[in-house]
Protein backbone atom coordinates (compact mmCIF):
# COMPACT_ATOMS: atom_id res chain seq x y z
CA UNK A 1 0.00 0.00 0.00
CA UNK A 2 2.88 2.76 0.76
CA UNK A 3 4.80 1.60 -2.34
CA UNK A 4 1.75 2.49 -4.25
CA UNK A 5 0.63 5.46 -2.32
CA UNK A 6 3.82 6.87 -3.53
CA UNK A 7 4.27 5.88 -7.02
CA UNK A 8 0.53 5.96 -8.24
CA UNK A 9 -0.96 7.63 -5.76
CA UNK A 10 -5.02 7.86 -5.33
CA UNK A 11 -5.38 6.35 -8.80
CA UNK A 12 -2.88 3.39 -8.43
CA UNK A 13 -4.51 2.22 -4.85
CA UNK A 14 -7.95 2.22 -5.64
CA UNK A 15 -6.90 -0.03 -8.85
CA UNK A 16 -4.89 -2.44 -6.99
CA UNK A 17 -8.35 -2.50 -4.64
CA UNK A 18 -10.54 -3.59 -7.32
CA UNK A 19 -8.18 -6.39 -8.81
CA UNK A 20 -7.81 -7.90 -5.19
CA UNK A 21 -11.66 -7.30 -4.80
CA UNK A 22 -12.59 -8.18 -8.60
CA UNK A 23 -14.91 -5.85 -8.49
CA UNK A 24 -15.10 -2.03 -8.57
CA UNK A 25 -13.56 0.42 -6.23
CA UNK A 26 -14.25 4.21 -5.98
CA UNK A 27 -14.21 7.28 -3.77
CA UNK A 28 -17.28 8.89 -3.79
CA UNK A 29 -18.24 12.02 -2.35
CA UNK A 30 -21.08 12.50 0.46
CA UNK A 31 -23.72 13.67 -2.43
CA UNK A 32 -23.15 10.36 -4.28
CA UNK A 33 -20.37 11.54 -6.85
CA UNK A 34 -18.22 9.69 -7.63
CA UNK A 35 -14.27 11.49 -7.55
CA UNK A 36 -12.04 8.35 -8.75
CA UNK A 37 -13.15 5.35 -9.70
CA UNK A 38 -11.06 1.70 -10.98
CA UNK A 39 -12.96 -1.35 -12.45
CA UNK A 40 -11.14 -4.62 -12.62
CA UNK A 41 -12.42 -4.97 -16.09
CA UNK A 42 -13.22 -1.46 -18.08
CA UNK A 43 -16.78 -2.81 -18.90
CA UNK A 44 -17.59 -4.75 -15.17
CA UNK A 45 -21.06 -4.61 -14.24
CA UNK A 46 -22.11 -3.53 -11.30
CA UNK A 47 -25.69 -2.12 -9.26
CA UNK A 48 -26.22 1.40 -8.73
CA UNK A 49 -23.02 2.74 -6.91
CA UNK A 50 -24.54 6.52 -6.48
CA UNK A 51 -27.65 4.99 -4.45
CA UNK A 52 -25.41 2.37 -2.78
CA UNK A 53 -23.18 5.01 -1.63
CA UNK A 54 -26.08 7.16 -0.60
CA UNK A 55 -27.71 4.70 1.73
CA UNK A 56 -24.38 3.49 2.74
CA UNK A 57 -23.33 7.23 3.68
CA UNK A 58 -27.03 8.18 5.33
CA UNK A 59 -25.74 5.08 7.48
CA UNK A 60 -22.55 6.46 8.52
CA UNK A 61 -23.78 9.30 9.56
CA UNK A 62 -27.13 8.12 11.86
CA UNK A 63 -24.99 5.71 13.84
CA UNK A 64 -21.66 7.31 13.84
CA UNK A 65 -19.85 3.95 12.51
CA UNK A 66 -16.29 3.76 11.38
CA UNK A 67 -17.62 1.53 8.26
CA UNK A 68 -21.31 -0.10 6.78
CA UNK A 69 -21.95 -2.89 4.10
CA UNK A 70 -25.10 -3.32 1.76
CA UNK A 71 -26.06 -6.74 0.00
CA UNK A 72 -27.68 -6.18 -3.08
CA UNK A 73 -28.46 -10.28 -3.64
CA UNK A 74 -24.95 -10.60 -6.36
CA UNK A 75 -22.79 -8.40 -4.52
CA UNK A 76 -21.62 -6.62 -1.08
CA UNK A 77 -21.36 -2.82 -0.99
CA UNK A 78 -18.38 -2.11 1.87
CA UNK A 79 -17.89 1.74 2.92
CA UNK A 80 -15.87 3.20 4.88
CA UNK A 81 -15.03 7.41 5.59
CA UNK A 82 -11.88 8.74 5.33
CA UNK A 83 -10.40 11.87 6.93
CA UNK A 84 -9.14 11.67 10.89
CA UNK A 85 -13.15 11.80 12.59
CA UNK A 86 -13.12 11.92 15.87
CA UNK A 87 -13.67 8.69 18.34
CA UNK A 88 -17.47 7.87 17.46
CA UNK A 89 -17.93 10.49 15.29
CA UNK A 90 -17.77 10.59 11.64
CA UNK A 91 -16.61 13.08 9.37
CA UNK A 92 -19.94 14.15 6.99
CA UNK A 93 -17.66 16.02 4.18
CA UNK A 94 -15.57 13.46 4.03
CA UNK A 95 -15.11 11.35 0.95
CA UNK A 96 -16.00 7.68 1.38
CA UNK A 97 -14.44 4.38 -0.10
CA UNK A 98 -16.62 2.25 -1.85
CA UNK A 99 -16.06 -0.86 -2.94
CA UNK A 100 -18.68 -3.57 -4.49
CA UNK A 101 -17.24 -6.79 -4.55
CA UNK A 102 -18.74 -10.29 -5.87
CA UNK A 103 -20.34 -12.37 -2.72
CA UNK A 104 -19.56 -14.24 -0.95
CA UNK A 105 -16.55 -11.20 0.40
CA UNK A 106 -12.98 -12.73 0.27
CA UNK A 107 -11.81 -13.35 3.75
CA UNK A 108 -9.95 -10.68 5.77
CA UNK A 109 -11.18 -8.09 3.19
CA UNK A 110 -13.08 -5.59 5.73
CA UNK A 111 -9.20 -5.65 7.56
CA UNK A 112 -7.41 -5.10 3.73
CA UNK A 113 -10.02 -2.08 3.72
CA UNK A 114 -9.44 -0.85 6.98
CA UNK A 115 -5.74 -0.44 6.35
CA UNK A 116 -6.04 0.74 2.59
CA UNK A 117 -7.99 4.23 4.51
CA UNK A 118 -5.03 5.61 5.86
CA UNK A 119 -2.84 5.64 3.20
CA UNK A 120 -5.86 6.57 0.95
CA UNK A 121 -7.15 9.85 2.64
CA UNK A 122 -3.57 11.00 3.09
CA UNK A 123 -2.78 10.51 -0.68
CA UNK A 124 -5.92 12.35 -1.28
CA UNK A 125 -4.88 15.10 1.18
CA UNK A 126 -1.85 15.53 -0.77
CA UNK A 127 -3.59 15.73 -4.32
CA UNK A 128 -5.74 17.94 -3.61
CA UNK A 129 -3.28 20.85 -1.93
CA UNK A 130 -0.84 19.77 -4.80
CA UNK A 131 -3.66 21.00 -6.97
CA UNK A 132 -4.32 24.07 -4.91
CA UNK A 133 -0.84 24.64 -5.76
CA UNK A 134 -0.69 24.53 -8.84
CA UNK A 135 -3.53 27.10 -8.94
CA UNK A 136 -1.77 29.39 -6.88
CA UNK A 137 1.58 29.10 -9.33
CA UNK A 138 -0.60 29.73 -12.25
CA UNK A 139 -2.41 32.65 -11.04
CA UNK A 140 0.98 34.42 -10.07
CA UNK A 141 2.05 33.32 -13.36
CA UNK A 142 -0.88 35.16 -14.91
CA UNK A 143 -0.21 38.10 -12.88
CA UNK A 144 2.96 38.12 -13.93
CA UNK A 145 2.59 38.10 -17.21
CA UNK A 146 0.03 40.37 -17.20
CA UNK A 147 2.47 43.28 -15.65
CA UNK A 148 5.11 42.42 -17.86
CA UNK A 149 2.23 43.10 -20.58
CA UNK A 150 1.58 46.47 -19.19
CA UNK A 151 4.81 47.33 -18.99
CA UNK A 152 5.30 46.37 -22.86
CA UNK A 153 2.57 48.49 -23.62
CA UNK A 154 3.58 51.47 -21.39
CA UNK A 155 1.24 51.71 -18.75
CA UNK A 156 3.16 52.15 -16.13
CA UNK A 157 1.56 53.19 -13.47
CA UNK A 158 -1.44 50.47 -13.51
CA UNK A 159 1.82 47.47 -13.50
CA UNK A 160 3.33 49.09 -10.51
CA UNK A 161 -0.22 48.89 -8.87
CA UNK A 162 -0.54 45.39 -9.89
CA UNK A 163 2.73 44.21 -9.36
CA UNK A 164 2.62 45.70 -5.73
CA UNK A 165 0.77 42.09 -4.36
CA UNK A 166 3.48 40.60 -5.77
CA UNK A 167 7.90 40.07 -5.51
CA UNK A 168 9.93 41.13 -5.81
CA UNK A 169 9.13 45.22 -6.39
CA UNK A 170 9.23 46.50 -9.72
CA UNK A 171 13.25 47.64 -10.48
CA UNK A 172 13.84 50.94 -12.48
CA UNK A 173 16.04 50.96 -14.51
CA UNK A 174 16.26 47.42 -15.26
CA UNK A 175 18.09 45.44 -17.85
CA UNK A 176 15.94 43.31 -19.65
CA UNK A 177 17.30 39.25 -20.17
CA UNK A 178 15.79 36.72 -22.31
CA UNK A 179 17.10 33.13 -21.31
CA UNK A 180 16.26 30.48 -24.12
CA UNK A 181 15.44 26.90 -22.23
CA UNK A 182 15.47 23.31 -23.42
CA UNK A 183 12.32 21.54 -23.38
CA UNK A 184 10.36 21.98 -20.40
CA UNK A 185 13.33 23.14 -18.18
CA UNK A 186 11.92 26.94 -17.47
CA UNK A 187 10.91 25.90 -13.77
CA UNK A 188 14.23 24.97 -13.16
CA UNK A 189 16.16 27.88 -14.80
CA UNK A 190 13.73 30.10 -12.94
CA UNK A 191 14.83 28.18 -10.09
CA UNK A 192 18.73 29.10 -11.07
CA UNK A 193 17.72 32.61 -11.55
CA UNK A 194 16.49 33.15 -8.11
CA UNK A 195 19.68 31.78 -6.98
CA UNK A 196 21.55 33.84 -9.12
CA UNK A 197 20.68 37.03 -7.88
CA UNK A 198 18.96 36.63 -4.71
CA UNK A 199 15.32 36.76 -5.73
CA UNK A 200 15.91 40.50 -7.08
CA UNK A 201 14.63 39.76 -10.72
CA UNK A 202 11.07 39.88 -11.79
CA UNK A 203 10.78 36.42 -13.52
CA UNK A 204 7.69 35.54 -16.34
CA UNK A 205 7.41 32.63 -18.32
CA UNK A 206 7.09 33.76 -22.17
CA UNK A 207 3.41 33.75 -23.47
CA UNK A 208 4.51 33.77 -26.70
CA UNK A 209 7.75 31.21 -26.85
CA UNK A 210 7.18 28.19 -24.51
CA UNK A 211 10.62 28.11 -24.26
CA UNK A 212 11.71 31.51 -23.29
CA UNK A 213 12.06 33.03 -19.40
CA UNK A 214 12.28 36.74 -18.82
CA UNK A 215 13.79 38.45 -16.29
CA UNK A 216 13.46 42.37 -15.49
CA UNK A 217 16.60 42.65 -13.56
CA UNK A 218 17.85 45.82 -11.62
CA UNK A 219 20.44 47.81 -13.58
CA UNK A 220 22.73 48.21 -11.26
CA UNK A 221 24.22 51.82 -10.78
CA UNK A 222 27.54 51.41 -9.58
CA UNK A 223 30.41 49.01 -11.15
CA UNK A 224 30.16 45.50 -9.87
CA UNK A 225 32.48 44.08 -7.20
CA UNK A 226 35.81 42.64 -8.19
CA UNK A 227 35.57 39.11 -9.08
CA UNK A 228 31.30 39.47 -8.84
CA UNK A 229 29.41 37.58 -11.51
CA UNK A 230 26.46 39.09 -13.16
CA UNK A 231 23.30 37.13 -12.64
CA UNK A 232 22.49 36.75 -16.61
CA UNK A 233 26.24 35.39 -17.27
CA UNK A 234 26.28 32.94 -13.58
CA UNK A 235 22.80 31.31 -15.53
CA UNK A 236 24.40 31.11 -18.86
CA UNK A 237 27.46 29.13 -17.09
CA UNK A 238 25.42 27.04 -15.08
CA UNK A 239 22.51 25.74 -17.29
CA UNK A 240 24.51 23.70 -20.24
CA UNK A 241 21.75 24.21 -22.58
CA UNK A 242 19.99 27.82 -22.56
CA UNK A 243 21.03 30.99 -23.96
CA UNK A 244 20.85 34.36 -22.80
CA UNK A 245 21.00 37.43 -24.13
CA UNK A 246 20.53 41.00 -22.13
CA UNK A 247 19.57 44.33 -23.16
CA UNK A 248 21.39 47.88 -22.16
CA UNK A 249 20.18 49.52 -18.87
CA UNK A 250 17.08 51.33 -19.70
CA UNK A 251 14.16 52.76 -17.74
CA UNK A 252 11.39 50.63 -16.56
CA UNK A 253 8.97 52.70 -18.74
CA UNK A 254 11.02 51.23 -21.88
CA UNK A 255 10.41 47.70 -20.90
CA UNK A 256 9.40 47.21 -24.48
CA UNK A 257 13.11 48.32 -26.10
CA UNK A 258 14.83 46.25 -22.98
CA UNK A 259 12.94 43.21 -24.55
CA UNK A 260 13.68 44.36 -28.03
CA UNK A 261 17.37 44.72 -27.41
CA UNK A 262 17.18 41.24 -25.42
CA UNK A 263 15.70 39.20 -28.14
CA UNK A 264 18.36 40.46 -30.67
CA UNK A 265 21.13 39.56 -28.44
CA UNK A 266 19.65 36.12 -27.79
CA UNK A 267 20.64 35.36 -31.85
CA UNK A 268 24.01 36.43 -31.35
CA UNK A 269 24.01 33.97 -28.08
CA UNK A 270 23.03 31.10 -30.48
CA UNK A 271 26.10 31.61 -32.35
CA UNK A 272 28.67 32.43 -29.46
CA UNK A 273 30.37 29.23 -27.61
CA UNK A 274 29.58 31.15 -24.39
CA UNK A 275 26.04 31.10 -25.23
CA UNK A 276 25.68 34.56 -23.84
CA UNK A 277 25.41 38.19 -25.71
CA UNK A 278 24.91 41.92 -24.01
CA UNK A 279 22.89 44.06 -26.82
CA UNK A 280 25.79 46.11 -28.40
CA UNK A 281 23.59 48.10 -31.35
CA UNK A 282 22.11 51.51 -30.22
CA UNK A 283 20.75 53.55 -30.03
CA UNK A 284 16.89 52.97 -31.18
CA UNK A 285 15.38 54.59 -34.02
CA UNK A 286 12.86 56.45 -32.04
CA UNK A 287 15.65 58.56 -30.32
CA UNK A 288 16.99 60.10 -33.65
CA UNK A 289 13.85 61.68 -35.26
CA UNK A 290 13.77 64.25 -33.90
CA UNK A 291 10.63 66.85 -32.72
CA UNK A 292 9.55 66.56 -36.63
CA UNK A 293 9.34 62.88 -36.42
CA UNK A 294 7.37 63.43 -32.85
CA UNK A 295 4.83 65.14 -35.39
CA UNK A 296 4.99 63.21 -38.18
CA UNK A 297 4.07 60.08 -35.62
CA UNK A 298 1.04 62.15 -34.27
CA UNK A 299 -0.17 63.07 -37.71
CA UNK A 300 -0.19 59.25 -38.60
CA UNK A 301 -1.51 57.70 -35.21
CA UNK A 302 -3.97 59.92 -34.85
CA UNK A 303 -7.01 58.82 -36.31
CA UNK A 304 -6.02 55.07 -34.02
CA UNK A 305 -5.64 57.61 -31.10
CA UNK A 306 -9.42 59.30 -31.57
CA UNK A 307 -11.32 55.75 -32.85
CA UNK A 308 -14.44 55.50 -30.43
CA UNK A 309 -16.20 52.04 -31.17
CA UNK A 310 -19.56 52.23 -31.97
CA UNK A 311 -20.55 48.87 -30.00
CA UNK A 312 -19.43 48.92 -25.90
CA UNK A 313 -17.71 45.34 -27.15
CA UNK A 314 -15.69 46.49 -29.71
CA UNK A 315 -12.08 47.02 -29.05
CA UNK A 316 -11.32 50.65 -28.42
CA UNK A 317 -8.36 52.70 -29.38
CA UNK A 318 -5.85 51.78 -26.14
CA UNK A 319 -6.89 47.99 -27.21
CA UNK A 320 -6.18 48.36 -30.87
CA UNK A 321 -2.75 50.28 -29.91
CA UNK A 322 -1.88 47.46 -27.64
CA UNK A 323 -3.01 45.03 -30.63
CA UNK A 324 -0.79 46.75 -33.08
CA UNK A 325 2.14 46.31 -30.67
CA UNK A 326 1.81 43.29 -29.80
CA UNK A 327 1.50 41.90 -33.64
CA UNK A 328 4.05 43.83 -34.80
CA UNK A 329 6.62 42.48 -32.31
CA UNK A 330 5.21 38.75 -32.62
CA UNK A 331 3.76 38.58 -35.48
CA UNK A 332 0.99 35.34 -35.73
CA UNK A 333 2.56 34.87 -32.30
CA UNK A 334 0.11 38.02 -31.02
CA UNK A 335 -2.82 35.59 -30.48
CA UNK A 336 -0.93 33.79 -27.19
CA UNK A 337 0.01 37.52 -26.05
CA UNK A 338 -2.83 39.01 -26.35
CA UNK A 339 -5.15 36.03 -25.38
CA UNK A 340 -7.63 36.22 -28.49
CA UNK A 341 -8.35 33.95 -31.23
CA UNK A 342 -7.04 34.21 -34.71
CA UNK A 343 -9.85 35.72 -36.19
CA UNK A 344 -10.32 38.09 -33.59
CA UNK A 345 -6.27 39.63 -34.35
CA UNK A 346 -7.11 39.41 -38.20
CA UNK A 347 -10.56 41.57 -37.44
CA UNK A 348 -8.35 43.92 -35.34
CA UNK A 349 -5.57 44.22 -37.51
CA UNK A 350 -8.03 45.51 -40.03
CA UNK A 351 -9.69 47.84 -38.67
CA UNK A 352 -5.99 49.60 -37.72
CA UNK A 353 -5.16 49.37 -41.48
CA UNK A 354 -8.34 51.12 -42.31
CA UNK A 355 -7.96 53.87 -39.36
CA UNK A 356 -4.82 54.82 -40.42
CA UNK A 357 -4.83 53.90 -44.58
CA UNK A 358 -1.88 51.54 -44.12
CA UNK A 359 -1.66 48.34 -45.77
CA UNK A 360 -0.33 45.83 -43.21
CA UNK A 361 0.84 43.28 -45.73
CA UNK A 362 3.43 45.42 -46.74
CA UNK A 363 6.49 46.18 -44.71
CA UNK A 364 7.15 49.45 -45.59
CA UNK A 365 3.84 49.86 -43.86
CA UNK A 366 4.39 47.80 -41.15
CA UNK A 367 7.95 49.64 -40.71
CA UNK A 368 6.20 53.05 -40.41
CA UNK A 369 3.68 51.61 -37.77
CA UNK A 370 6.14 50.22 -35.80
CA UNK A 371 8.00 53.87 -35.93
CA UNK A 372 5.65 55.30 -34.80
CA UNK A 373 4.23 53.69 -31.68
CA UNK A 374 7.97 53.56 -30.59
CA UNK A 375 8.16 57.34 -31.20
CA UNK A 376 4.89 57.75 -29.70
CA UNK A 377 6.08 55.70 -26.32
CA UNK A 378 9.28 58.00 -26.22
CA UNK A 379 9.25 60.94 -24.75
CA UNK A 380 9.92 64.22 -27.23
CA UNK A 381 13.71 65.15 -26.49
CA UNK A 382 14.04 69.00 -25.18
CA UNK A 383 15.18 71.11 -28.57
CA UNK A 384 14.05 73.67 -30.47
CA UNK A 385 11.37 72.26 -32.70
CA UNK A 386 12.45 71.84 -36.57
CA UNK A 387 10.45 73.90 -39.27
CA UNK A 388 8.47 71.14 -41.01
CA UNK A 389 10.05 69.75 -44.68
CA UNK A 390 7.68 69.76 -47.27
CA UNK A 391 7.85 66.27 -49.18
CA UNK A 392 5.19 63.75 -50.90
CA UNK A 393 4.85 60.26 -50.97
CA UNK A 394 6.97 58.03 -52.79
CA UNK A 395 6.57 54.33 -54.08
CA UNK A 396 8.29 52.85 -50.99
CA UNK A 397 5.57 53.33 -48.79
CA UNK A 398 1.70 54.61 -48.75
CA UNK A 399 0.34 57.65 -48.73
CA UNK A 400 -0.81 57.80 -45.52
CA UNK A 401 3.24 56.97 -44.18
CA UNK A 402 4.59 58.77 -46.87
CA UNK A 403 5.69 61.73 -44.57
CA UNK A 404 7.64 59.57 -43.04
CA UNK A 405 11.04 60.06 -46.04
CA UNK A 406 10.86 63.41 -44.83
CA UNK A 407 12.14 62.10 -41.82
CA UNK A 408 14.67 59.48 -42.70
CA UNK A 409 16.32 62.16 -44.74
CA UNK A 410 17.49 63.99 -41.53
CA UNK A 411 20.79 64.27 -40.76
CA UNK A 412 20.45 62.26 -37.13
CA UNK A 413 18.59 59.69 -38.99
CA UNK A 414 21.25 59.51 -41.62
CA UNK A 415 24.14 58.43 -39.14
CA UNK A 416 22.26 56.12 -37.53
CA UNK A 417 20.85 54.29 -40.62
CA UNK A 418 25.16 54.39 -41.21
CA UNK A 419 25.69 52.82 -38.18
CA UNK A 420 23.07 50.03 -38.69
CA UNK A 421 24.36 48.79 -41.91
CA UNK A 422 28.07 49.24 -41.37
CA UNK A 423 28.81 45.87 -40.48
CA UNK A 424 27.25 44.77 -43.94
CA UNK A 425 28.33 47.34 -46.41
CA UNK A 426 29.46 45.97 -49.91
CA UNK A 427 27.61 42.74 -49.13
CA UNK A 428 24.07 43.85 -49.06
CA UNK A 429 22.66 41.77 -52.11
CA UNK A 430 20.91 39.26 -49.82
CA UNK A 431 19.68 41.72 -47.08
CA UNK A 432 18.09 43.99 -49.69
CA UNK A 433 16.64 41.21 -51.54
CA UNK A 434 14.85 39.63 -48.18
CA UNK A 435 13.67 42.98 -47.25
CA UNK A 436 12.56 44.02 -50.64
CA UNK A 437 10.62 40.35 -50.73
CA UNK A 438 8.77 41.83 -47.44
CA UNK A 439 11.10 39.44 -45.31
CA UNK A 440 10.50 36.50 -46.79
CA UNK A 441 12.37 33.47 -47.47
CA UNK A 442 11.07 32.02 -50.14
CA UNK A 443 10.52 34.34 -52.83
CA UNK A 444 13.89 36.15 -51.68
CA UNK A 445 15.71 33.04 -52.20
CA UNK A 446 14.48 32.62 -55.91
CA UNK A 447 15.22 35.99 -56.38
CA UNK A 448 18.88 35.39 -55.35
CA UNK A 449 18.87 31.89 -57.30
CA UNK A 450 19.67 30.11 -54.54
CA UNK A 451 17.71 26.82 -52.40
CA UNK A 452 15.55 28.00 -49.10
CA UNK A 453 17.78 26.48 -46.48
CA UNK A 454 20.78 28.70 -48.79
CA UNK A 455 19.31 31.41 -47.95
CA UNK A 456 17.83 30.92 -44.36
CA UNK A 457 21.89 29.98 -43.87
CA UNK A 458 23.08 33.79 -45.29
CA UNK A 459 20.14 35.21 -42.86
CA UNK A 460 21.41 33.15 -39.74
CA UNK A 461 25.08 34.57 -40.54
CA UNK A 462 23.74 38.17 -41.05
CA UNK A 463 22.12 37.80 -37.54
CA UNK A 464 25.52 37.19 -36.12
CA UNK A 465 27.49 40.36 -37.90
CA UNK A 466 24.41 42.37 -37.28
CA UNK A 467 23.62 41.58 -33.73
CA UNK A 468 20.15 41.33 -34.66
CA UNK A 469 17.47 38.76 -34.95
CA UNK A 470 15.87 38.79 -38.70
CA UNK A 471 14.17 34.91 -38.49
CA UNK A 472 12.20 35.32 -35.48
CA UNK A 473 10.32 37.99 -34.31
CA UNK A 474 10.75 40.64 -32.75
CA UNK A 475 12.57 40.77 -36.02
CA UNK A 476 15.25 43.66 -36.89
CA UNK A 477 13.35 44.23 -40.04
CA UNK A 478 11.53 47.11 -39.80
CA UNK A 479 14.82 48.74 -38.65
CA UNK A 480 17.02 47.39 -41.61
CA UNK A 481 13.74 48.60 -44.12
CA UNK A 482 14.19 52.06 -42.52
CA UNK A 483 17.88 52.55 -42.83
CA UNK A 484 17.95 51.17 -46.19
CA UNK A 485 15.04 53.40 -47.34
CA UNK A 486 17.32 56.22 -45.49
CA UNK A 487 20.58 55.66 -47.20
CA UNK A 488 18.59 55.26 -50.76
CA UNK A 489 16.73 58.88 -50.52
CA UNK A 490 19.98 60.07 -49.45
CA UNK A 491 22.15 58.72 -52.66
CA UNK A 492 18.99 59.94 -54.90
CA UNK A 493 19.20 62.96 -53.34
Amino acid sequence: MHRLARTGGTAGLLRWLAGRTEGWAGLVGPDGTVLHAAARTAGAMVPDVAGLVAEGASALTERGVQAYSVDTGAYTALLFPLGVPSPGVGDPGAPVLAVVTPRPVAAGLATLLADVVLPLSLCLQAETLERKRRRVDLAESRGREAVLHLLMTGQLSIAQQVAGALRPRLPDPVRVCVVECSGGGRDEVARVCVDADGGRSWIVRCPVYARHLILVMPAEAEAPEPGAVPPDETVAARVGDCVVGVSEPVPLADTATGYRQAFHALAVARELPTRHARFGVSPDSALVVGPAGHRWADELLNPLLTHVPRRAQDPGSQELLATAASWLAFSSHATGHLKVHRNTLAARLRLIGELLGLDLHRLADQAALDLALRVRSTPAPACTPEPARSGSPVSGTSRAAGGLDAILVRPAVRDWADQQLAPVLGAEETLRTWVRCEGRIGPAAAELGISVPGARKRLTRLETVLQRSLLRPPSARYDLWLALRSRDLTAAA
